[in-house]
């Protein structure tokens, strides 16, 4: 979610400040919401969510194809 569009604007980090890279549905108080979700998990759960909103299936698709490029889902975090 583009943190533009965070209805709280943005996470919070372990020291209550708003995170710069995570959304709130991702990241409270320093840690992830759902840690064990895979990444093709999250695709899937965003997809839905979009759905749910009303977005065509193609646009959902659309949406989350950067979803591997963001940094949780990097090698080594």
């Amino acid at each position: 979610m583009p943190l533009k569009k965070d209805e709280k604007g943005g996470g919070t980090n372990a020291d209550g400040s708003k995170s710069a890279m995570y959304c709130s549905h991702c990241y409270k108080d320093g840690k992830y919401i759902l840690p064990g979700i895979t990444m093709e998990q999250m695709q899937d759960r965003v997809k839905g969510k979009l759905k749910e909103f009303g977005f065509p299936g193609f646009l959902a698709g659309l949406f989350t194809k950067n979803i591997p490029k963001l940094t949780r889902w990097k090698k080594g975090n």
